[in-house]
């Protein structure tokens, strides 16, 4: 049975102890980041800290553990030329009923447009127990083909202009939402993997930080970017100034380490970001293992997924630190569709008919239990 909580606001960070304060390391009122520096480029400003929203030693909204959610099912996808095929209200209920059940409070949307909404009115419709990080996604404004492994040729210039309008729609759907539902969304992340080197939909940096800017404007939430951890370090300065508090994305399986190297990856990720960008709060905003891929071999594996959560959710908790596990769902969509193997559609603690994988359903599972 789901538990049932009020239709009022909730604190959007949860003090935690003494230990914590290793990793959220802010203190309100910083006014300036030791590595960040003006650049002629930037938009006005650049090079002073904003005050951070997020206070020194708190979790988003009080969870360790959380975890990314899409909810595409088999044959549905997001718009990739052809329109989108949405999963129903129905089943969108279905995969929130779902995380409640095995105690998952705090979930993270990729994007602003009718799916979110859905989720977000089911949520308030059905008084879930579930906080969200609420994201924006940003289309390539840039042209990446001459980095990125799968862009054959260069993305048209009627496509990126038209990239730039639909970023700026999307920008105000994420404001219009984080207003209307401001009981429920507890923070607002603004482009998803739109700066690492090897993307497909490349911002430019400047136009990150006005988007940042605006949406910040507009909101009471705390505002973030997710980006891989070794874009932070070497290039993260100016929109670190920016943000309240960092997103990082973390995936040692990419990097051919073992389920053993995992974890001590992981930290000296976090670690190399909070030495480039002191005096900012962090979370992980990705996080996870491929329990299927023929990239990996055998370190795909349903078991060692489940170790990479319990050891994830043991150092989140020791440090303080809010980790959002990647993903909820296989997503048979992504990747290359003529293989079926290919580690993209593979990472959920589901798998795509719904049916638990084995971090669900092993001796001792039970709820997340956070708190």
């Amino acid at each position: 049975m789901s538990r049932q909580i009020p239709h009022q606001p909730l604190p959007v960070f949860r003090l935690r102890s003494t230990g914590a304060a290793l990793v959220l390391a802010a203190v309100l009122g910083v006014t300036q980041l030791a590595a960040c520096r003006a650049d002629p480029g930037m938009p006005d400003g650049i090079g002073e800290a904003t005050e951070s929203r997020v206070p020194a030693n708190e979790l988003l909204a009080g969870e360790v553990m959380a975890i990314a959610y899409s909810g595409y099912r088999e044959g549905q996808h997001p718009d990739q030329g052809e329109g989108a095929v949405y999963p129903s209200r129905e089943e969108i209920l279905e995969d929130l009923q779902l995380l409640v059940e095995h105690g998952f409070g705090l979930i993270r949307l990729y994007d602003a447009g009718e799916k979110a909404v859905m989720t977000l009115e089911l949520i308030r419709e059905h008084q879930l127990p579930i906080r969200v990080l609420q994201g924006i996604w940003l289309s390539a404004e840039l042209s990446n083909h001459e980095r990125c492994p799968w862009l054959e040729k260069p993305i048209p210039d009627d496509e990126l202009a038209a990239n730039v309008l639909r970023n700026k729609a999307e920008v105000r759907r994420g404001i219009v939402l984080a207003q209307r539902f401001p009981e429920l969304i507890v923070a607002v992340n603004v482009g998803n993997e739109a700066l690492v080197e090897w993307t497909d939909h490349l911002v430019p940096l400047d136009q990150v930080i006005r988007y940042v800017r605006k949406v910040r404007a507009a909101i009471a939430q705390p505002v973030t970017v997710a980006e891989n951890y070794l874009w932070w370090i070497t290039e993260g300065a100016p929109l670190a100034a920016e943000v309240d508090f960092i997103g990082i994305h973390t995936y040692p399986q990419w990097e051919g380490k073992s389920i053993d190297e995992a974890l001590p990856y992981t930290i000296e990720n976090i670690e190399g970001v909070r030495a480039a960008l002191p005096n900012r709060p962090v979370a992980v905003l990705e996080a996870g293992w491929a329990t299927t891929a023929e990239e990996f071999g055998e370190r795909a594996d349903a078991r060692k997924q489940a170790g990479h959560f319990d050891a994830l959710a043991a150092w989140g908790e020791a440090e303080g630190i809010t980790v959002f596990f990647f993903s909820a769902f296989d997503e048979p969509w992504k990747g290359d569709p003529a293989r079926p193997l290919g580690a993209e559609k593979h990472w959920g603690i589901f798998y795509v008919d719904r049916s638990p994988k084995y971090i669900l359903w092993r001796p001792g599972a039970g709820d997340n239990d956070q708190g």
